[in-house]
């Protein structure tokens, strides 16, 4: 899995990178969670989104916001991760020009930042969020939002709470031609600690459901 280094908004970032190897092949970008908590790209649920893309022969990335890991410059409380990610789209695009589609994810923070960039880029086909902190950031910026995608959070998350999660789910669902798929997990918390096997089942059944027309990609 080749590390990559790209130049961001503030400095150069880190990532790691999989090239899909059919011509034209779909692009993922994945998002960690909070800088200030831990967040690396190396969390155990974003290995699982980059996973589920590259078996799916997508061109895959994950990277590192600024200031973490190899990555130069500072947390910048959010507007400058999403900077950051929208370098690491281009990058993505530059080397995938022909790109069949382009898919979002994020786990907690990471999803946080990947909806705006839903918002942001409309080339964007779909998106995964994981355990989106609903009752922590402003999600009122999803209006409308402009493509339909995955939530998944757990029943017993006591950092991002249930309630908060069926409420975005119940907005987002208003808006005609959007379907927004929720999946609870039973007996999971915010990081899915034991129940990563389920938090894969539940990931590859939404894709192998989305992606189905595009099917032949992978093979």
């Amino acid at each position: 899995m080749p590390e990559v280094i790209f130049n961001g908004p503030d400095g150069r970032l880190e990532g790691r990178y999989q090239h899909g190897k059919k011509p034209g092949a779909p692009v993922a970008l994945l998002l960690h969670p909070h800088p200030e908590h831990g967040g690396t790209m190396n969390n155990k649920i974003v290995y699982v989104l980059f996973q589920a893309f590259a078996r799916r022969g997508f061109s895959t990335m994950r990277f590192n916001f600024r200031g973490v890991g190899r990555s130069q410059g500072a947390f910048d409380r959010g507007e400058g991760e999403l900077s950051d990610a929208a370098s690491a789209l281009d990058w993505l695009q530059t080397y995938n020009p022909n790109a069949a589609g382009c898919w979002v994810g994020g786990f907690s923070f990471g999803a946080w930042i990947g909806m705006q960039l839903l918002m942001r880029r409309p080339e964007i086909d779909g998106f995964l969020s994981i355990a989106p902190p609903a009752n922590m950031f402003d999600f009122s910026f999803l209006a409308p939002c402009p493509s339909s995608g995955l939530i998944v959070n757990g029943a017993n998350d006591d950092i991002v709470t249930p309630e908060s999660v069926e409420k975005l789910v119940a907005k987002l669902s208003l808006q005609k031609d959007i379907v927004i798929d929720h999946r609870v997990i039973e007996s999971a918390n915010h990081f899915f600690h034991g129940k990563i096997d389920t938090l894969v089942e539940t990931i590859d059944s939404y894709l192998d459901a989305a992606l189905e027309p595009n099917k032949a990609v992978a093979e």
